[in-house]
């Protein structure tokens, strides 16, 4: 098995070996992507040819596979899976997609454009059926069926059901327009398509287990229906009785049925017997549905089958694989039970009912149906081995077949191809036949249409593929030039098999067109004369007044040879004379051409004109066929032997198996020199249509270069007209631009004393107008500056006022610094005092013990004075009295000694009261001088909020205002105790915070054009103040310190 991987191609072949003719499989076709990732193929739907289908994978790309021609193409990408596809619409390049946002889309395969868009579903749709004419489609969905009209993709009809009731499949029956509608709850309903009415309703058996159906399926003639589904039991219907004609039992692996399909056949007439059936284990299963038999199966439980499709004329059937392939089989190498011929239906009647009942071998169990009169067979499916004594032998009894013809006068139209197949004995040598159109069209063939055009491009093809397989076969039917005649008929009648019309065609040649080509190219003349011998033998009058018509067989009998009958006669009563005509000796043919001529006798004799002979024997004439035949029978056993066209023809010959014979019943050398000369004439035709060609060319070249140069000179002509006309027209056109130009100056002149006279008038408009908008302006600048006046004395009123306010603040600043000042000097004052009292209390007491030591002292000398009085009154001697100088000298330094020890006390204390001044002085100076930094910067922050907020007015706004008032100044006062020097004034505004003087308010005018120099001059000037007043308060503190300290100083002297 050949697989072939499409990957992301576009197009390419099938297989690049051809399959051999006993292999099932043709070919494996996968599709894979990057990463050689499998990409799944979806759905597969085959077109009315049979020859093409397509498939749709899981990425949304559409191809469609040729198997013919052994060509694949990618015809669309939709970008999303499908769900459903349908090839078969009126317009056989069209198809019909519907994909997974639940639109339906059509295209075009050959354009690959997008022809229609179909919404309205609102779920995914599951299936799509196309009428048998391919111009209404049916779209199912679960929930609703659609009817479209594909001429205008408009939406004709809706279905609507129950919401518990689910949709499985609505689709058109074959060649009628019959809807059938089935449900999930196993409901069928037919439905007329025009008018949407209820036709009739499938009963359904209500005994035995429920099947749910899920899977149908139609005979291409409509009148048998099977559904399958969550069973192993298929029903059969009739639907011309609308019965249950059978229940068919599948083998126990079945447990449910995916999908049913039946396998058409060209000779059953559209009565298909061969139904196959997809089970959930993924092999599909062919039975016969009449005699239950399993003919083949295809798929298994490793390599399982999902979907599949049967072409129209039932040679293949794609399937689509588990692993997302596709499996493309031929159906006639499955198995050779598809091959063989239906069993005969000739049945004699019979009144004894139980021996027809008795000839059923199958099992048959018996169902009870609603009827009581009806009963349903459910049979058996049994293996082939089991029942080898069923099968029908290969072929028909001929004899039986002609008291059957004879009886009924035709075969049965269903049968009728498959009995001609049998009677023919056609080999089918698929090998052979392969082989000879491997060799490509015939180059006779190539122009046949042009000779026989016909309206059908499908029977086009067919013709000219049998044509070019006769001409390969024998070289002389590349010439035969009535050969398309012969073989239309059957290329009609098998159209869908076209190995089978050439094997007959092929057949008729070999045995009924015998002798035909001895004379070749003239007509047959020694079969034409047999024709007329018989003819003579039968109805010597007619034949008279043929001759004296000057008509010959020409004319009355190759017309009708030539043409097999098929100018004259319809197509039924042309079937039925070749049912004659195949059953029956070769010579036949020539005596119904014998029974044709003598049928028609009457309008004959009538006939005198050569045109009227042959208008008759080439058009369709009211005829009795039947009566021709039976004619035909008549001669056929009454021409006497010696004239009789039975001992010069051949009996019946059929064509040989595995390779056809060969046919060289004709003059070789004619056919030869015919051939050389016809390719002499091609190749001369070649020669002279190249020459043709070039000559055309040249020709066209010449014709070209001529109408070039004609051209050229035309347009030079025209050009040099132009040119004249141009220049005239110019000379013209400058004459009035002479005129015009001057009718230019006196306009411009004209203009120019109306501009003057304008530009005085506007130049007055203007000045006047400059007065009124100078007056304007001056009057706004007077209303400007008084209101400028006025905003300036409001705002200088208002700066005065804020001017005071914070004077005022400034003031009630400065008091409040001053009694905390105050405050702090006296708590200041209050500590020094408390220590020069300690210190006097401790100087008192050092004074009470040194007046102590005097007085003891002076007791001592009072003592010593004493006892040196005494001494001297007591007359001591002079040892004594040095004694006690010695003493009083001794006395004298102990003092000298504690006035020293006391000075250098006193002088310690003096340097320890001043250290300790130094640091009270030091720690006030830094608090105070913290303070007045923290008030003055909170004063310079406010200052300066407060006029940077007036800076723009007062700088725009002249004028003065009233000054500040001075600061007040007075003189400190010094405390009783404590001893004052004066303050030293270090500028005219500096006042003396301690002074008890009522400060007096001097005010002076200064202008407002200084602005803000003057403000901040008076804010440093007060910044100055402060200091100096913090300066003041430390010399102050000093001074009380120094005379605290001379204080402490005075009372502790002593004299000298």
């Amino acid at each position: 098995m050949e697989v072939t991987d499409i990957g992301n191609k576009d197009e390419g072949k099938l297989w690049h070996r051809k399959p051999a003719p006993g292999k099932g499989v043709l070919v494996k076709v996968v599709r894979t992507a990057r990463q050689a990732k499998t990409v799944r193929f979806l759905h597969v739907a085959f077109d009315t040819t049979g020859e093409s289908f397509l498939a749709g994978d899981h990425h949304g790309n559409i191809y469609v596979f040729d198997i013919s021609r052994n060509r694949f193409r990618l015809v669309q990408k939709t970008g999303q899976a499908c769900t459903a596809l349908a090839f078969t619409l009126r317009r056989a390049s069209e198809f019909l997609v519907a994909l997974a946002d639940y639109t339906i889309k059509c295209f075009d395969k050959d354009t690959k454009q997008l022809v229609s868009l179909m919404r309205g579903h609102e779920g995914a749709v599951s299936y799509i059926s196309v009428h048998s004419s391919g111009r209404y489609a049916i779209s199912t969905s679960l929930d609703t069926a659609q009817l479209w009209d594909l001429d205008t993709f408009q939406r004709k009809r809706k279905l609507n059901i129950k919401q518990s009731v689910s949709v499985q499949r609505v689709f058109f029956l074959p060649l009628s327009n019959t809807i059938l509608s089935c449900f999930s709850d196993d409901s069928i309903f037919a439905w007329e398509s025009d008018t949407l009415s209820c036709k009739y309703q499938l009963s359904v058996s209500d005994c035995g287990p429920k099947i749910s159906y899920r899977a149908f399926a139609v005979t291409r003639d409509g009148k048998s229906f099977v559904a399958g589904g969550r069973s192993n039991l298929l029903h059969l219907w009739c639907l011309e009785s609308q019965q249950l004609v059978r229940a068919i039992q599948m083998p126990t692996q079945v447990r449910s049925v995916r999908q049913l399909e039946f396998l058409p056949d060209s000779f059953d007439g559209g009565v298909s017997q061969t139904l196959g059936v997809l089970s959930q284990e993924g092999v599909m299963r062919f039975i016969n549905i009449h005699t239950c038999k399993l003919l083949c199966s295809i798929g298994s439980h490793d390599d399982a089958i999902t979907a599949a499709a049967v072409s129209p004329d039932g040679r293949h059937v794609a399937a689509i694989m588990d692993n997302g392939s596709i499996n493309i089989y031929r159906v006639q190498s499955l198995t050779q039970e598809l091959n063989k011929p239906p069993p005969c239906q000739v049945a004699v009647v019979s009144d004894q009912e139980s021996k027809l009942m008795g000839k059923v071998r199958s099992e048959v169990i018996q169902e009870p149906a609603k009827s009581p009169g009806r009963r349903t067979q459910v049979k058996m499916l049994r293996h082939p081995a089991e029942d080898k004594e069923n099968e029908l032998p290969a072929g028909l009894n001929k004899k039986r077949l002609v008291h059957l013809l004879k009886a009924f006068g035709e075969y049965p139209a269903k049968y009728r191809m498959f009995v001609w197949r049998s009677l023919l004995c056609l080999p089918e040598n698929h090998a052979a036949y392969s082989s000879l159109t491997d060799k490509g069209l015939h180059s006779a063939c190539v122009a046949l249409h042009e000779t026989y055009p016909i309206k059908s491009h499908k029977l086009q093809r067919g013709l000219q593929r049998v044509l070019s397989a006769l001409a390969h076969w024998a070289s002389l039917f590349g010439e035969v030039e009535y050969l398309p005649l012969v073989a239309f008929p059957f290329v009609k009648l098998f159209q869908n098999n076209p190995m089978l019309c050439f094997e007959v065609v092929a057949t008729i040649i070999v045995n009924w067109c015998q002798h035909w080509f001895e004379y070749f190219p003239n007509p047959p003349l020694n079969v034409l004369s047999m024709v007329e011998n018989v003819l003579a033998h039968h109805d010597g009058e007619l034949l008279q007044h043929l001759v004296d018509c000057g008509i010959t067989s020409q004319l009355y009998v190759w017309p009708l040879l030539e043409t097999l009958f098929s100018e004259v006669l319809t197509r039924d009563e042309w079937l039925r004379l070749f049912d004659s005509i195949f059953s029956n000796h070769p010579s036949f043919l020539l005596m119904a051409c014998v029974s044709y001529i003598i049928c028609c006798r009457e309008p004959l004799l009538l006939c005198s004109q050569r045109q009227d002979f042959e208008y008759f024997f080439h058009h369709r004439n009211n005829l009795d066929v039947g009566a021709m035949i039976k004619e035909a029978y008549r001669l056929m056993g009454s021409t006497p032997a010696d004239i009789h066209p039975r001992n010069i023809l051949s009996d019946f010959t059929p064509l040989t198996r595995g390779q056809y014979p060969v046919f060289n019943h004709y003059p070789e050398f004619i056919v030869e020199y015919r051939s050389q000369e016809r390719e002499k004439i091609r190749l001369q035709e070649e020669e002279y249509l190249r020459e043709r060609q070039e000559a055309t060319a040249l020709h066209a070249d010449f014709v070209r270069r001529q109408a070039e140069e004609e051209a050229y000179y035309a347009q030079q002509e025209l050009l040099q007209k132009a040119e004249e006309r141009r220049r005239n027209i110019l000379a013209q056109e400058e004459e009035k631009l002479t005129q015009q130009r001057a009718k230019l100056a006196a306009m411009r002149r004209e203009l120019k004393g109306k501009e003057l006279q304008l530009l005085d008038a506007a130049r007055r408009r203007f000045l006047k107008h400059q007065q009124d908008l100078k007056a304007t302006q001056i009057q706004e600048l007077e209303q400007e500056i008084s209101r400028k006046m006025d905003l300036r004395d409001r705002e200088t009123a208002a700066a005065v006022q804020d001017v005071e306010v914070r004077r005022m603040e400034l003031e009630a600043r400065r008091k409040r610094l001053e009694q905390h000042m105050s405050k702090e000097q006296e708590r200041m004052e209050r500590e020094i005092k408390d220590e020069v009292d300690m210190r006097m209390r401790k100087a008192e007491r050092e004074e009470e013990d040194y007046t102590k030591l005097l007085q003891s002292t002076k007791t001592s000398m009072q003592a010593l004075d004493e006892s040196l009085g005494e001494a001297c009154q007591l007359g001591l001697e002079s040892d004594w009295q040095r004694e006690v100088a010695d003493r009083l000298e001794q006395v004298d330094e102990e003092q000298q000694r504690r006035k020293e020890t006391l000075a250098e006390l006193y002088r310690n204390t003096l340097v320890e009261e001043e250290r300790l001044a130094d640091s009270i002085r030091d720690v006030s100076g830094r608090k105070l001088e913290e303070l007045m930094r923290t008030e003055a910067q909170r004063e310079e922050q406010q200052t300066l909020a407060d006029t940077d907020g007036h800076r723009q007015m007062r700088l725009r706004s002249p004028g003065r205002t009233r000054g500040l008032p001075p600061r007040p100044r007075a003189p400190a006062a010094a405390g009783p105790a404590v001893r004052s020097t004066p303050p030293k004034h270090t500028g005219a505004n500096m006042v003396c915070l301690n002074s008890s003087s009522p400060s007096e308010s001097i005010s002076t005018n200064f202008s407002l054009d200084r602005g803000r120099a003057q403000l901040d001059s008076g804010e440093r000037e007060l910044l100055k103040e402060v200091r100096e007043l913090r300066q003041k308060l430390a010399a102050r503190a000093r001074d009380s310190n120094s005379a605290s300290s001379q204080s402490i100083c005075t009372p502790s002297s002593v004299p000298q």
